[in-house]
Order: C-alpha cells, then structure tokens, then sequence
C-alpha cells in the first residue's frame, strides 16, 4: 500500500566558502601571506596597494644607484660587511667568541629517514605534519584527533584519527628512540621495546610501566613486588634499568650562540603610560586589498557579449575576488575582538606578566563574550601568537582549566603547574621532595590543593616521582 508522509527534519549543513573561512581563521601571518600571494597570482580582479609599494620602492632604488664610488666613499663611508653578516642571527649585540656552528633540527633528521619507511605520498606528508608538531624534546602532547581535525580543514582532505596513528607507529620507530611518545611512561616503554636483550628484566620493566605505573607514582613498593613476583633486590635491578634510559627523546644543545626565534607575532600588545592595554594586529591586510576598478567596470559591461565563456570568467574571479576582501576584514575584525575578549579577562596578567595571576579561561567563555562559536574561536587562537613586553606567548597556553582548592577559590591549572616546577628546580636532587611534601610546601605559597592533583600536574610536566628523580640525579 502506497502512501504519502510528510515529516519535519533539521540538519547542519556547513557550505563551502564556511569552511574556507575557517581555513582563514586558522592561518599565522606567514600563511596568510601566502594565501594571499596565491590569489592575487590566480585572480586578475584583485589587487595589493603594497605590490605598487615595492615596485615604486624598486624603481627609486634602481634610478638613484651612483654610478662611481670614489675609495674613501667605499672604504671609509660604509659600516665593514664582517660586523653586519651575522646581525640577524644572534640576539646580543656582541658576537660569540666560539666558532660559528651550523644549526641542525632533529625533525629534519627524522623527516630523512621517514622517506626509507616506504610510505605512500599521503602518509609522507602526514608524517611530516607531526614531526614538525612534535615539541623541543621529541614529545607528541598535541591530541591526534585535533591534528587529524585542523589537517582536513587546511588540506581540504578527510583525515582520519586511526591514520595518524599508523603514521605515529612509524615515527616512533625513527631515532632517536622514544620520539613521537606522548608522555615519559609511553618514552621508556619504546625505549624497553627497542632493547636488542629480551631478558627477565626488560620484561618485568615494561609490566612495570605498563600495568603498575600509578603505583610507582605513589612508592607502592610492597604492591609493585607482590603484583610483578620479585623480591626487594630484584626489584632495585628493575628500577636500575629504568634509571638508565632517558626521559625525554631528545637531549640536544645548540652550541656556537643563540639562533633567534623565527616566530612572527599575529597581534602585537602593549602598555601605556597610562596603564591601558593597547592591541594591534601585526600586520593588517585588509586595507591594501582592492578590486581592480576597470576590471570591475569591463564584467558590468559585458552582460551582452558574444564570449559567453570570458563573461563567465569575469564573473566567477570578480565575486571570488569580493568574497575574499571581506573574507580578509572579516578574519581581522574576529581577530582583534576576540584577542580584546582574552585581554580583558587576564587584564592582570598581561599588566605585570605574573604566571600566577592567570585566570582560568576556556573557549566557551571567550565565545560567549565575543558573540561567535567555539570552533571560531579554536580557530582563531590556534598557532598565533602575540608580542607582549614580557615575551611572545603563544594564545593556546593561556586557555587553561580551572580547580577549586580547600578554601573554594578556582586556581587556573597553569599556575599550580608554574608552581610545581619553580619547587622541583630548587630542591636537592639526591633527596627530591615526594608528592605529600609538595603539598605541605604549595600549602605555604598559598596553594591548598591534594596530593593527587600534584600527581596528575607533575606527570604532564614529564617529572617523574621523587625516586626515580633521585635515581636519575
């Protein structure tokens, strides 16, 4: 029997230019360059004021070149090429008394032997998006849902979870060994698993790690040698071996000098003298953006040409061109509103600097300020940063969740982490402080918090516990 149904359904359908303009969102001031170097070479229509800057810079340049230079112009007149060739390269005005070393990237080095894995062109490329993820010690903190999420909106390409992990697998096969780890726990399991010897030690370290860690957190001794079968002796063998891997894959020094940081800034922030927050974005784009204006006139003109296909063409760059001006005003005018909503919540912060005087702060109160969705505001803040007169920080480290201590006051996770790290520096290394003791000292500094929560911030810190620290000492 036939019959006829008529139901009501909503559906979230995203349209393409939505997801090109979160692609926008996502790109630091070096892409976005690109992105628009790419469309003003593809799209005729559209036009950069600062492309007629540097081509009048240029000719001036060229016109005003003096033909002769006597010796004493030459000689004596200049500024000795020795003193300026190596300027940008070091941030002291003095130059090192050492020899000059040239610099070299460990992820270069893994990026070369990724090619003799036999991968295809795909995985080659996810690879190389995850080494250039992978921190200053070789660790992967970055979660491989996000990456696989920000790469199919950058690539215009679905990538999956399960494919970055396979690429993962591969990575940490490289060397150094441990490098692609997420944590220390997951460093020295690689490192075991690598071992050439499979001895009764090796294995009982990697059920250690594997099963009990949490109970060598806490110096469950007695537990630990009741669950894995072995007497006091044995297990200092076990721990022995611990203590002769490393903890963190890459263990690297550059030498020769300092190599400044290439980072460009997105927004630049500074302070008064009147004590007001003043934000700017590092280079704005937009105004120098345009459509060229006898272009424009010649597609409303040619409504009744005989090309239909050269009508058409017109046509499509002309409202491309439209959609990315204000696709490129729009990015700035997010940008800043959003960077102002940061400013005003961590007002304190960025007035003195003090790591303790952040507050804590997710997406959703960011989004709910500014009017826009979470995913924006992802967007927005991922892999940009800002210049501020204590540093450059990077946006995503001042998102940080907050705890309730003992007394009900809300603490931002990032300032017991500060906390955590200034105690453990200063503490004797051959008789490190356990957990209970740095409760007792945080207590002092004013920070009431429990045992476990110092165990949870020290292990994403990559600290180990006080007797593994005392062992590495």
């Amino acid at each position: 029997m036939l019959s006829q149904i008529q139901t009501q359904k909503q559906q979230l359908k995203i349209l393409p230019q939505q997801i090109q303009m979160l692609n926008i969102f996502h790109l630091n001031v070096l892409e976005l360059d690109q992105r628009i170097q790419d469309e003003l070479d593809e799209n005729p229509l559209l036009e950069s004021a600062e492309e007629e800057e540097t081509v009048a810079i240029d000719k001036f340049a060229k016109e005003s070149v003096q033909d002769f230079e006597s010796w004493e112009e030459h000689g004596y007149d200049d500024i000795p090429d020795y003193k300026m060739e190596y300027e940008n390269y070091f941030n002291s005005e003095s130059m090192p008394n050492v020899p000059i070393k040239s610099f070299s990237d460990y992820r270069q080095h893994l990026k070369e032997q990724i090619r003799y894995e036999g991968l295809s062109d795909k995985q080659l490329q996810l690879a190389d998006y995850i080494i250039d993820c992978l921190d200053c010690h070789g660790f992967l903190q970055q979660d491989l849902e996000d990456m696989a999420d920000d790469l199919s909106f950058k690539q215009g390409v679905i990538v999956e979870q399960e494919e970055l992990e396979e690429v993962v697998r591969y990575i940490q096969e490289l060397d150094p060994v441990g490098v692609g780890a997420k944590n220390t726990r997951e460093c020295l399991l690689i490192q075991l698993r690598h071992l050439g010897k499979k001895g009764p030690d090796v294995k009982k370290a990697i059920q250690l790690l594997e099963h009990h860690y949490t109970d060598l957190s806490h110096r469950n001794m007695e537990k630990i040698m009741s669950a894995l079968h072995v007497d006091e002796e044995e297990l200092k063998i076990i721990l022995r071996l611990l203590a002769s891997l490393k903890l963190k894959p890459v263990l690297e020094e550059v030498d020769g000098g300092t190599v400044n940081n290439n980072i460009i800034p997105d927004f630049i922030l500074n302070v008064n003298d009147e004590g007001e927050i003043v934000v700017n974005l590092y280079r704005s784009r937009s105004s120098s953006l345009y459509i060229n204006q006898s272009l424009m006139e010649t597609v409303h003109h040619s409504a009744n040409s005989k090309d239909k296909s050269a009508t058409q063409y017109l046509k499509s760059k002309l409202s491309s061109a439209q959609w990315f001006v204000n696709a490129i005003k729009q990015r700035e005018s997010t940008m800043m509103q959003i960077m102002k909503a940061i400013v005003e919540l961590q007002h304190d912060y960025f007035i003195t600097g003090e790591v303790s005087l952040l507050k804590p702060m997710i997406l959703k109160n960011i989004a709910d300020k500014v009017g826009v969705d979470i995913s924006t505001v992802s967007r927005v803040t991922s892999n940009k940063y800002v210049d501020t007169p204590f540093g450059i920080i990077l946006l995503k480290n001042l998102f940080t969740e907050g705890i309730i201590n003992k007394e009900g006051e809300v603490i931002s996770n990032r300032v017991i982490q500060s906390a955590i790290e200034g105690v453990i520096e200063t503490e004797d290394k051959l008789n490190p402080y356990t957990d209970q003791q740095l409760v007792a000292i945080l207590a002092n500094k004013g920070i009431n918090v429990a045992r476990r929560t110092i165990a949870k911030y020290r292990e994403q810190l990559q600290i180990p516990v006080a007797q593994l620290r005392r062992m590495w000492a």
